[in-house]
């Protein structure tokens, strides 16, 4: 009985180490891809061969059996021709449009990731090549943005031409983004403008003072603090604050009127927003059209590669990632079924 106790016993403390073993195995590993994950990888995408695959494959789902051979024997031809011309004229002769995405939010937090992208285009571009941005933005923060445009003017600096792409939104800081471009391109009913800047802040002061609560608000320096939440506020603090906001929307504006000199800025620095073809007329954009019409053109004359710094989440965070998109969906599909049970017959 002894012997089978201290047989089991050593089995315990093996499996133990054995497990520990694992533990710190997975630890290291974990810490070794952790450090790798926070340094995004670069992802490039060649739209053109991606376009021609789809395009082969809706030929072929279209196609009888019998001619599937005959398909395929063509697209190999096509290839061995394309090869062919690519080692006769050159490969790097050949004009390339490198194509960026910037999808922002209030404190276009995207902005970090951007300027990596732009100096990756900067070292890899050739003479001749395009850059084109796909934008996407209501604004936000003016340094932020004053940041964000900073990023996209080293591309016209550098003598490459550039295009913004807008299929939805480039307001305010978006559009202090989007008007620095050689070509701006909007979708028809795409929001552009909003060439101001809005500020609210709230005061509780009075509240306060009902409730004998003071606030003390101490400063060195006139204008160190113009409006508060708490303190009680004064008209030249007001007036001070304003007068801020006006010397920011004269920065705006003289940056939107030396990227794009033919605008009537007074007229359109209102603060207001238009849609695309109503923006085209008073010359915020030079043509109208969605981006993927335009990469789609481009690529009848240009390698069009689409280039992303990608960061690796986290499996914590790819788990939470997950459960936040199933409850937006769930949310969704319940406020779709909700609206569609309107039009039911009963």
């Amino acid at each position: 009985m002894n012997d089978w106790l201290m047989d089991f016993a050593m089995f315990v403390a093996q499996l133990l180490s054995l497990a520990v073993i694992v533990v710190l195995v997975v630890a290291v590993v974990a810490r070794v891809r952790g450090n790798e994950s926070e340094r995004p990888r670069l992802r490039l995408e060649e739209l053109n061969d991606v376009r021609r695959q789809r395009r082969r494959q809706m030929e072929l789902a279209t196609s009888s059996p019998g001619d599937r051979k005959r398909w395929i024997k063509r697209f190999r031809k096509e290839d061995k021709a394309e090869r062919k011309r690519g080692h006769q004229h050159g490969e790097a002769s050949r004009q390339t449009v490198w194509v960026l995405d910037f999808h922002g939010d209030i404190r276009a937090s995207g902005t970090e990731r951007l300027a990596e992208e732009v100096s990756v285009v900067l070292d890899a571009a050739a003479e001749g090549d395009e850059v084109v941005i796909r934008l996407e933005s209501a604004g936000g923060l003016v340094h932020a943005y004053g940041l964000a445009a900073a990023e996209l003017d080293r591309l016209r600096e550098a003598s490459l031409t550039t295009t913004v792409c807008v299929d939805k939104v480039a307001a305010s800081g978006g559009y202090l983004m989007a008007c620095g471009a050689d070509q701006l391109r909007a979708a028809p009913l795409a929001v552009l403008g909003s060439i101001g800047v809005v500020a609210q802040l709230p005061n509780v002061h009075r509240l306060l003072k009902r409730h004998d609560i003071d606030v003390e608000v101490l400063t060195a320096g006139r204008y160190k603090r113009t409006l508060t939440v708490f303190g009680e506020n004064t008209e030249e603090g007001r007036e001070k604050f304003l007068e801020d906001l006006d010397n920011v929307h004269e920065l705006f504006k003289q940056h939107v009127a030396e990227r794009r000199p033919n605008l009537d800025i007074e007229a359109i620095a209102t603060g207001e927003t238009w849609f695309g073809s109503q923006a085209k007329e008073r010359g915020l954009v030079d043509a109208l059209g969605t981006s993927e019409a335009y990469l789609a053109e481009r690529m009848s004359q240009a390698r069009v590669i689409s280039l992303k710094l990608v960061s690796r989440r986290k499996l914590g965070e790819r788990l939470g990632l997950a459960v936040s998109t199933g409850v937006e969906r769930a949310v969704e599909r319940g406020l779709e079924v909700l609206e569609n049970s309107r039009w039911q017959k009963r």
